[in-house]
């Protein structure tokens, strides 16, 4: 794609997996398991990983654990990649301590989700990602994801962010379509699309690319979608994200979060990935067997 003015070079990449924290049979923290993930993702198409997001159950890993794990997916992907480290918690000072330790353990970036549960005022959710960005001297993806969080990032909200230096990317998961076109209309801030039904309506507007779980499976497949737009053949492109929304749908829309079903798939495949931690619980027989055949039908596709 030519970049323009009104189209930034990417500051993460296009094509970014949300990886999955892979974890041991006990469930400790799998750093070699973790390497060899995020080497495959690399080489099979991402050129962007994003470590300890929802995807990546930060809920539930330590701090020390999220240092650990950006140290050892740096060590496996070199400068192949961009790192970006989440660290978005409901505490201002917590994020910040955490946006700190990511840049010492070598992310190139941090995401940053609204607060959750506090449902903070505009002003406040204002706040605290300028206090964050002022902090750390990495670039910042906001994680806009009322959904799970409560709080919205109100468009109006995301432009007065989008003047700080270092705030230059939005993950988006807003489901307002409508809301971010106007922001990408008038700021220079790098879209993501979140939810992967996007992927392609996003990209069509001036969207970025996409911060992806599905990528986790399939990421050469959703790769082409970009790749085939960018090449200007989009009826390829509305096909290739057609044929995606089968498995996208099985895995991120059958009543079980993203992560317990790309986990279970990835088991399936041999691939490094493990248990999920407590209080999500695997996916059963039948669900494996369904993401199976849906992962199946798009490779074969």
């Amino acid at each position: 794609m030519t970049t323009t003015a009104a189209t930034p070079a990417p500051p993460f990449g296009r094509a970014l997996c949300a990886m999955i924290t892979p974890f041991t049979a006990s469930g400790e923290l799998d750093l070699d398991g973790a390497q060899r993930l995020a080497d495959r993702l690399v080489t099979e198409g991402c050129d962007g990983l994003v470590l300890s997001g929802t995807t990546g159950e930060s809920p539930t890993t330590t701090d020390a654990e999220k240092s650990a794990l950006v140290r050892a997916v740096r060590e496996a992907v070199g400068e192949r990649a961009p790192i970006v480290a989440g660290v978005g918690t409901a505490d201002t000072r917590h994020t910040v301590e955490l946006a700190l330790a990511a840049g010492k353990a070598g992310a190139d970036g941090v995401l940053v989700v609204t607060p959750y549960y506090s449902r903070p005022p505009q002003d406040a959710v204002e706040e605290h990602f300028r206090t964050v960005a002022d902090a750390s001297g990495l670039p910042v993806m906001l994680y806009d994801i009322p959904g799970r969080t409560g709080t919205r990032i109100e468009p109006e909200t995301m432009l007065r962010l989008a003047a700080h230096p270092r705030i230059v990317a939005v993950k988006d998961c807003s489901y307002d379509f409508l809301g971010t076109q106007k922001v990408l209309a008038r700021t220079e801030l790098a879209y993501y699309a979140g939810c992967e039904e996007h992927i392609l309506p996003l990209y069509a507007v001036g969207g970025t690319g996409y911060v992806s779980t599905v990528a986790n499976l399939v990421p050469r497949q959703l790769r082409s979608i970009l790749d085939a737009f960018d090449a200007g053949d989009t009826a390829r492109a509305a096909r290739l994200q057609q044929q995606a929304t089968e498995l996208i749908e099985s895995t991120m829309s059958a009543g079980l979060p993203g992560t317990v079903t790309v986990k279970a798939l990835l088991n399936d495949l041999t691939l490094p990935a493990g248990p999920v931690r407590p209080p999500l619980r695997p996916a059963t027989r039948e669900t494996v067997a369904e993401l199976r055949a849906a992962y199946e039908r798009l490779r074969a596709g």
